[in-house]
């Protein structure tokens, strides 16, 4: 499994471009303001767009939504349906930060934790982990250790939850549940900021050591 990022925007969110290097087959996972060279990088590579998944609804992972299906029309729209009341309302997150967007095409399927999205010989585990919003998702691909995470951890940091939907108690569970239990050397793509893995954030995250293995704050 391949990934590339592309990052834009004033939230500095990253678009990733998931592809299999078998088949050229590719999904595209949290269109924000990068995803015009994303769409590009499509056409330039000659790949397949299968879907466009989405881990969760914020704006910033969804404003280019629209900029994908300009170009790849038909391509279905995967979302957990506890986010879809934060899709529909696109406009009033743009407004709380003072921001215009446009509406987006709405969502065509469903993503169901505990199933799998498969492309071309690419097998990503879905797995629920609300807290930085109600119906957040990861994606995980145990072949090839790396999982594509959100805003759910990042390096050294946490997703936000004083945004309508989040919780602290629940994004801790999350983290514990969903991420903590993958092996140390597998690589997390977040939603903002570099990479990073899961045995570095047990260990060093300011957010996670306090609670690894003890009970919540």
């Amino acid at each position: 499994m391949e990934i590339r990022t592309f990052t834009g925007g004033g939230f500095g969110e990253n678009a990733y471009l998931v592809s299999c290097p078998d088949t050229g087959r590719c999904v595209a996972v949290d269109p924000g303001s990068g995803a015009p060279a994303l769409v590009q990088a499509i056409d330039a590579g000659g790949l397949s767009l299968d879907a466009i998944l989405l881990t969760h609804a914020h704006l910033d992972h969804i404003e280019g939504v629209a900029d994908v299906r300009a170009r790849h029309p038909e391509v279905p729209i995967w979302l957990h349906p506890a986010d879809r009341g934060l899709y529909d309302g696109v406009l009033q997150q743009a407004r709380m930060f003072g921001l215009q967007t446009a509406e987006q095409p709405p969502p065509t399927d469903e993503l169901v934790p505990g199933e799998t999205y498969d492309f071309g010989s690419v097998s990503l585990e879905i797995r629920f982990a609300p807290g930085h919003a109600p119906g957040h998702v990861i994606f995980v691909s145990h072949a090839t250790k790396q999982a594509l995470v959100g805003d759910v951890v990042f390096q050294g940091s946490i997703g936000r939850t004083d945004l309508p939907g989040g919780d602290f108690r629940t994004l801790i569970e999350s983290i514990r549940d969903t991420v903590l239990t993958l092996d140390d050397d597998v690589v997390l793509y977040p939603g903002h900021g570099p990479p990073t893995q899961v045995g570095h954030e047990r260990v060093t995250n300011p957010f996670l050591v306090p609670h690894y293995g003890g009970e919540l704050a």
